[in-house]
């Protein structure tokens, strides 16, 4: 059996609950499955309650895992065991090698140490627990790190000399051969690396499956006569002749320190989007000097990881790069940065669009929009629409419907009383797919972006506070236009235009100072101050993880 195969490792646990329909369309009952075998089927009512369950299935599945000692550092990447598919295209629509060959879909992509991950996708009604790797959890859109495995215990070096030598035919080596010894570095799936092919057949031994690769003839570079250092990144030998030799010497490098990551104890999402930063310009490089194509596709791969890790390290506490004071909260955000820079597009997109500049209409042009955002449809509830608009809704509901900007399937009336099991679906013309597609994000933003709006304009103290549609306009600019620490407008700025919040909110610049005092009063900000022509200011602590990162 070769080394390094998935047979020799321990299968990572995965764990799929998903939400289906079942029986009559018209009936919305649905059918809760596990894929753990000693779980039944559960069938609940709606989807409503059957997202409940389904949270609560996956939360006895998290304790049960943790209770057992959490992810274990021997286990083979989840992610990987399915061919990375969980964040990879298909493979057809891989470049291909120089040879014809398509890259190997396991070969490259896995790092770092084992660690517990949920991944939700709320449209599709899936929930996915696994152990996999660092590397693929941050490759993985919307996948939560929940837990991290200590590091596998590694051997002293006089017990690693010792194992060698009551190795069979550890005798028989030649004086001149190189052994990769048990404490070789790993990647995640705790395979070592590849070896290149053996360079006298004779050195190894023919009988018995030996624990660790047969030794080698020692390679030109690491030969006396040569002072070119040998290398591995990615599981690839860097060539010992590769040019430039600046180029060389990053590689090398880039591997030393990924193979250092792997052995801390603590992850450092910082240090991590880096090193993967300079392994995409060192691979794009690379790809440009030997013309393989699938260097090009794992520099590829590294931009998105170092994306995906600085939105993570962005969440947990700041965006890499910035300085964060120790006395700064650490909240975990409800949108992660390119999510909130979506956001504040849809606010562009409703200021510059919605039929009637009144802010009670932009609110609720706001809130349709990002429910039809991506096919032009939607569902909405009277439930939904009085709580946004407690005395006005059928108004503007009318307003909506005679400027051709709402198409609703019954009256008016009938869709303020429709109740969340038998929803009101409603249709925008502007947003439909035969219409130019005015934003780029996907479902699984689209739906945590209404989720973020809907949070804000029904906050539990602006609700109490009775507070009208301008004010809660206001909330929701000040909420997308935060930074980090909480702090309103771009650090260079230190506030937020006031003619810019007069534009989004419709009512003069004056008069943003007394419904900024009416958010501090519902405890959404904690101070408020519009000295030359500029809003400053800070949210509250409990409403941090509502705020968009700048």
């Amino acid at each position: 059996m070769a080394v390094g195969t998935q047979e020799e490792h321990i299968v990572g646990r995965v764990w799929v609950v998903r939400l289906d329909p079942y029986g009559r369309p018209s009936a919305g009952t649905v059918r809760l499955s596990c894929s753990r075998p000693a779980c039944a089927d559960q069938r609940l009512p709606n989807a409503t309650a059957g997202r409940k369950a389904a949270v609560a299935h996956v939360n006895t599945h998290l304790a049960h895992i943790r209770a057992g000692g959490g992810p274990r550092p021997g286990a083979w990447c989840g992610c990987r065991a399915a061919d990375c598919a969980w964040h990879t295209p298909d493979p057809g629509t891989l470049p291909k090698r120089r040879t014809g060959a398509q890259p190997s879909a396991g070969a490259v992509r896995c790092g770092g140490p084992v660690v517990l991950a949920v991944y939700a996708d709320r449209a599709g009604r899936l929930w996915r627990i696994a152990e996999t790797c660092t590397r693929c959890a941050a490759a993985t859109p919307e996948c939560r790190v929940l837990d991290i495995a200590p590091p596998p215990p590694r051997p002293a070096p006089a017990e690693a000399g010792q194992a060698a030598a009551k190795r069979p035919g550890a005798e028989r080596k030649p004086a001149g051969s190189t052994a990769r010894s048990g404490a070789a570095a790993v990647f995640s799936d705790h395979g070592p690396f590849p070896m290149s092919p053996v360079a006298d057949a004779s050195s190894c031994t023919a009988t018995g499956p030996a624990p660790v690769p047969c030794a080698r003839a020692a390679s030109p570079a690491t030969t006396p006569g040569h002072a070119k250092r040998w290398g591995k990144i990615a599981q690839r030998t860097v060539p010992y002749d590769l040019q430039p030799d600046a180029l060389r010497m990053e590689l090398i490098e880039l591997g030393d320190a990924f193979r250092a990551y792997q052995r801390r104890t603590e992850p450092d999402l910082a240090l991590l989007a880096q090193l993967h930063e300079r392994k995409a310009r060192a691979f794009a490089l690379w790809a440009d000097v030997t013309g393989d194509g699938s260097l090009r596709h794992e520099a590829k791969r590294a931009e998105i990881a170092a994306q995906t890790t600085r939105d993570m390290h962005a969440n947990r506490g700041g965006p890499v790069g910035d300085t964060v004071s120790a006395n700064e909260p650490v909240v975990e955000r409800l949108l992660t940065r390119s999510q909130a820079a979506h956001a504040r597009t849809v606010l562009d997109y409703v200021q510059a669009n919605a039929p009637h500049p009144d802010a009670e209409v932009r609110l609720v042009v706001l809130l349709l929009t990002l429910r039809a955002a991506r096919a032009g449809t939607g569902n909405i509830t009277g439930q939904d629409l009085t709580g946004w608009l407690p005395g006005d809704a059928e108004q503007v509901l009318k307003r909506l419907i005679a400027a051709d900007w709402l198409h609703l399937p019954g009256t008016v009336t009938e869709t303020l009383a429709s109740r969340p099991e038998d929803p009101t679906a409603f249709t925008v013309p502007t947003l439909q797919p035969a219409q130019p597609r005015p934003f780029t994000f996907g479902k699984t933003s689209r739906a945590r972006i209404s989720g973020w709006a809907q949070k804000v304009v029904g906050d539990r103290k602006i609700r109490k506070k009775e507070l009208d549609a301008t004010t809660r306009l206001l909330a929701l600019y000040t909420a997308a236009h935060t930074r980090p620490d909480g702090r309103l407008g771009h650090a260079e700025d230190g506030g937020l235009h006031l003619d810019k919040i007069a534009a989004f909110c419709a009512l003069p610049p004056e008069k943003i100072a007394e419904h900024a005092g009416l958010l501090v009063a519902a405890d959404w900000l904690t101070e408020t101050d519009t000295a030359q022509g500029m809003l400053h200011g800070q949210l509250a602590e409990r409403v941090l993880p509502l705020g968009g990162l700048l």
